[in-house]
């Protein structure tokens, strides 16, 4: 199968083409700075992508800004969109031109589609949130959906991995004795092991009954404040010392909502569809994260 991959030298997309390899996959990566064919990847600047779309079994689009490293002003705002729905728009325009198409188009998309809500169970059937980020999902999704091929979104957490994403930062604290939850620690954390992550991707490649919305989430639902007792034990390290809101909104503004949200995600279509988690318990999955 040959497998055209954006976004592939991210955390996500690293360890896919990785799995992609493994089982004799071909790989294709476009970047805006294409690199040396090297790993078993083959290289193209979005300027080469709709030769690379022709042609290709299946898309995988993992390509986006990074949502938390910088604070929401309106000018990263409209960043993070085109990274995500300007591309997006550009792949499903490719398709619709190939001689030879693709027969799935996979698309990140996050939980912030269902804004913040409590400890209400979503589903990947509940309705969509407000804020900017949920909007910014929507639109994302949609762009996607109009491909007129078979289209999977991940609706994904936060992705735990020992090589990036949010998992490294938190480690420093406390393993000084110093984490904790985020304010009272009351709201709800969508996390997922990335192996997880990789797995539900491949899982989408090979089976045609998958389409639609998935929340790539873990099965197990947990607070903030169990999250950090989890990490706490793990680590065999105290997590008694709360984290105040104030201190992420003063460095990120609106973007600290990706840290204060609560979102119940359940995988309920994911496990429906048959894929099987690996690590379906949070303590599983940081026990392996960090042996």
């Amino acid at each position: 199968m040959q497998v055209l991959v954006t976004g592939a030298s991210g955390l996500v997309g690293t360890a896919l083409t990785r799995a992609l390899r493994d089982r004799g996959d071909t790989v294709i990566a476009v970047s805006r700075t294409p690199a040396a064919d090297q790993d078993g990847l083959q290289w193209v600047g979005w300027d080469g992508l709709a030769a690379a779309v022709d042609g290709s079994s299946a898309i995988v689009h993992l390509a986006g800004a990074n949502i938390a490293d910088k604070r929401w002003t309106t000018t990263r705002k409209a960043e993070l969109r085109s990274s995500r729905v300007d591309t997006a728009q550009r792949i499903v325009d490719a398709i619709r031109v190939a001689s030879d198409k693709p027969s799935v188009f996979i698309t990140a998309s996050a939980v912030g589609y269902y804004g913040s809500r409590g400890d209400e169970s979503l589903s990947e059937d509940a309705p969509p949130g407000a804020d900017f980020l949920a909007q910014l999902c929507q639109d994302w999704e949609s762009v996607a959906h109009d491909s007129r091929v078979r289209t999977v979104a991940l609706r994904t957490g936060v992705v735990l991995s020992r090589h990036g994403g949010a998992l490294p930062k938190l480690l420093v604290p406390f393993r000084f004795g110093l984490g904790g939850p985020i304010g009272r620690g009351r709201q709800y954390l969508a996390w997922v092991h990335i192996d997880d992550v990789v797995g539900v991707v491949l899982h989408a490649l090979d089976n045609e009954e998958v389409t639609g919305p998935l929340n790539v989430v873990g099965p197990e639902s947990v607070t903030n404040a169990t999250f950090g007792k989890a990490l706490g034990r793990a680590l065999h390290r105290p997590a008694l010392l709360p984290m105040p809101p104030l201190i992420f909104k003063l460095r990120l503004g609106e973007g600290a909502s990706i840290l204060t949200a609560s979102q119940r995600a359940v995988p309920t279509r994911t496990q429906q569809l048959g894929y099987t988690f690996r690590f379906p318990t949070l303590d599983a999955a940081l026990a392996a994260i960090l042996a």
